[in-house]
């Protein structure tokens, strides 16, 4: 994701769009018979777009509602040493085939995993150097944050001129921490609803579910990541509800939940949910797309 890519589409402002996106592997993998060294590992994580809406400029923030997750019929995922946190106790790659039927995927040994469909990359084009679909970081990117799925709204900085608006690596389900370096990668069909708020000032990446408001933040450390969310949401609710940062920080320690995203991405992500019943206490709303 960068300043430099060429839009796929151009719109002039507020509208509903959808989404077609590979897997994580740009569906190099069709069948558990797939060669694990012959993986291109140069078109991992790939983003359909971007996307150039006119409205948007720097200094703006792009509200994207999730509308609609549609996915194929089967995901795959793979293990092999060295990935995720656990590759040390593998000995050898291996590929695995996930049927997809009756909203659960059934993984090996018959055990039915409910789905939560979900956006792993979603971002805009950063202000400087490109970055890679793999890194996420303060424009999102792959932040492999399991509340971006249908009903969420995600909030975006543009940083350049039309946003820029691309995202892909959809999963099927994934629990937090992506431990493995895989949810159940799939590919499907995104329908957003896409608003442009006018200088609007927000620590994004942020979201909006039915019943938290979240900041998402992204560091090389885990630690890092965790302060910053933490930090962010904390500086959100002392300037939203007009109370001191003293004040904001003890709220948020007895009432706000701090959350692991992915710890196995170039950079970690962390998410700091705010219940919307405190928010509501405190007169905080965000607007939605």
């Amino acid at each position: 994701m960068g300043p430099e890519q060429a839009p796929a589409l151009r719109i002039a402002g507020p509208g509903t769009l959808v989404f077609e996106t590979c897997d994580c592997f740009e569906d190099q993998i069709q069948s558990a018979d797939a060669a694990f060294g012959e993986l291109d590992w140069q078109r991992v994580n790939p983003a359909t777009g971007p996307v150039y809406i006119d409205e948007a400029q720097p200094g703006d923030v792009l509200a994207v509602h999730i509308e609609r997750i549609a996915l194929n019929r089967q995901a795959v995922m793979v293990t092999a040493p060295k990935l995720g946190v656990c590759g040390d106790q593998i000995s050898a790659p291996t590929i695995r085939v996930i049927p997809i039927a009756d909203g659960h995927a059934t993984l090996p040994q018959g055990v039915r995993v409910p789905l939560n469909p979900m956006i792993g990359v979603i971002g805009t084009a950063p202000a400087g150097a490109p970055v890679s679909c793999g890194t996420p970081d303060a424009h999102g990117g792959n932040m492999d944050c399991k509340i971006i799925a249908e009903g969420t709204t995600l909030y975006l900085p543009v940083n350049v001129p039309g946003a820029l608006l691309a995202m892909g690596d959809l999963h099927a389900a994934m629990g937090d921490g992506e431990v493995s370096v895989c949810g159940m990668e799939i590919a499907g069909e995104v329908t957003v609803r896409v608003a442009v708020l006018k200088n609007h000032e927000l620590p994004t990446p942020m979201a909006q579910t039915a019943d938290a408001i979240y900041t998402i933040a992204s560091a090389p450390l885990l630690d890092d990541a965790a302060n910053l969310a933490a930090r962010n949401m904390a500086s959100f609710v002392s300037k939203r509800a007009g109370m001191s940062i003293d004040d904001a920080v003890n709220l948020l320690s007895v009432a706000g939940d701090l959350q692991i995203c992915q710890v196995v991405d170039p950079q970690k992500t962390c998410r700091y949910a705010l219940p919307k019943s405190i928010a509501r206490q405190l007169n905080i709303s965000l607007q939605d797309a």
